[in-house]
């Protein structure tokens, strides 16, 4: 899942947070640098993207963009699926959601000075652009697209992409409806007990 998922399945716990946002910056015995609680937070996201990574509806929609971008096609699918989120009226309305942003952003901001360099240069650059907000646009999911590309090594063009999610909107829609609520209580039920540790 990508940034605006790993928030929303940290219940609310800022350290968990903060651990879930930064884990993809954190290598190796680089999370022993981190609090235990900013710890469990980077062991949550990684059992959060393996849950996802091995369901079988993820696999489902990953093939939608499979033959053009090979393993690059969960980072798409990872994106939107958080456009789903972000639009699933029954979790956000546009007013709850930009609540939520903030909050997201002002939470992580207390820790600004524990950030992998990595993600301290990225984190204004979120904040300002209001990534996790604006996946709820067609026009963000564009320029996350073309992100995902920007970062990549081997690929080059994020246009079929885009594409293929306008083509496939209603499949992807599908396939999020069935694998997110799976995911929320896999997340849920770690977290309680990660969090008793």
């Amino acid at each position: 899942m990508n940034y605006l998922a790993h928030a929303c399945l940290s219940f609310n716990d800022p350290d968990i947070l903060v651990g879930n946002m930064i884990s993809d910056f954190v290598k190796g015995k680089q999370q022993f640098s981190f609090s235990a609680e900013i710890r469990q937070g980077i062991i949550l996201h990684r059992e959060i993207d393996e849950f996802t990574d091995k369901h079988p509806v993820t696999h489902e929609a990953k093939k939608i963009f499979q033959a053009d971008y090979r393993l690059y096609s969960a980072a798409f699918t990872d994106v939107a699926f958080d456009h789903f989120l972000a639009t699933d009226e029954s979790r956000f309305s546009e007013a709850s959601l930009k609540k939520f942003c903030d909050d997201t952003y002002h939470s992580l901001e207390k820790y600004s000075t524990v950030f992998p360099l990595r993600f301290a240069a990225m984190f204004p650059h979120m904040k300002k652009q209001n990534w996790l907000f604006n996946y709820r646009t067609e026009s963000g999911i564009q320029r996350s697209f073309e992100g995902l590309v920007y970062r990549a090594t081997y690929m080059h063009e994020s246009e079929t992409a885009f594409r293929l999610f306008q083509q496939y909107h209603g499949t992807l829609k599908n396939c999020f409806d069935r694998f997110y609520p799976d995911l929320e209580n896999f997340a849920y039920q770690r977290f309680k007990l990660i969090r008793q540790l």
